[in-house]
């Protein structure tokens, strides 16, 4: 199981983006602007981009800026940017993404517990080697490696059927993903910030059960799940920050992280007067498990 976190080998280059470059750029004259680039989707290999088949809302244009559109959320190691991808002049092609930039070492104010990592593997041993010897090459795989982490847990539970936010590309220690919020770009709540009735609140539980119960069957835990990696978006709850997801199997502490979400969980609901027990819901989750 821990092969979701195994980095592979450079994958065959797909020309096929390149094709329709010239006949996509014809059409638009223009040149990135302030804040704009232009859409790194053609640049990236196939194993770099979302599962297929993609939504039909992802725009895959070699035509297509990229503009940043403001800052979502600050964090410790990684900040959400609001990112618009759009072909100018064709108001069909244009979706709102939320870009996950994660710092490298030496700029993050705090460094993920090796209690996460446990039980991981890479196939690369260029990289294995690289980031044993701290060498340059390994600062960079160091810097890069929670971005492809995060997508590649993104992928996964996304074909599981898993309520997270449709991964669609990662470049480097940038990783684009679905936004859930509006069209005016206007983010979903957290659940810590919902103030729903208790009928609201029972639902909302029952719906964090369930995404617990399908991380377990594929022998995960989220490893770090509270109420403010959970969002509220139109009526259901979207799990978010993945990089930490843990095997629970190969990790050592897996049992110990999957009980800590069990009781994370379970104490915010309480407060909020719906009823659950922590123990109660980790020994579902341990049947669902084995």
């Amino acid at each position: 199981m821990s092969d979701l976190f195994a980095s592979s080998e450079a994958a065959s280059f797909d020309a096929s983006p390149f094709e329709s470059l010239e006949t996509e750029l014809s059409f638009a004259d223009v040149e990135p602007g302030e804040d704009q680039r232009w859409s790194t989707w053609p640049a990236i290999t196939p194993s770099e981009r979302g599962p297929e088949p993609w939504p039909a809302w992802v725009v895959t244009s070699a035509g297509a800026l990229d503009t940043e559109r403001g800052i979502l959320k600050t964090g410790k190691e990684a900040d959400v940017f609001l990112l618009e991808r759009a072909v100018p002049g064709d108001p069909a092609q244009r979706t709102l993404l939320a870009a996950k930039r994660y710092r490298s070492a030496e700029h993050r104010s705090f460094h993920r517990s090796s209690m996460y990592t446990e039980g991981r593997s890479t196939r690369n041993t260029r990289d294995t080697r690289a980031l044993a010897r701290k060498s340059e090459h390994g600062r960079e795989v160091a810097a890069a490696q929670w971005s492809f982490a995060e997508f590649e847990a993104l992928c996964r539970m996304w074909e599981l059927g898993a309520p997270v936010p449709y991964p669609v590309q990662v470049n480097g220690t940038e990783v684009l993903m679905e936004f859930l919020g509006d069209a005016d770009g206007i983010a979903a709540p957290r659940l810590g910030q919902v103030r729903g009735d208790r009928a609201e609140l029972q639902e909302y539980y029952a719906q964090v059960v369930d995404l617990m119960r399908i991380f377990a069957a594929a022998g995960f835990a989220h490893g770090d799940l509270s109420a403010y990696n959970l969002l509220v978006h139109e009526g259901r709850v979207r799990v978010i920050d993945l990089p930490q997801i843990v095997d629970v199997i190969a990790n050592p502490q897996g049992l110990d992280l999957l009980h800590r979400d069990c009781v994370n969980i379970c104490d915010w609901f309480t407060r909020r007067r719906v009823d659950c027990d922590p123990e109660a819901l980790f020994a579902d989750l341990l049947g669902t498990l084995f």
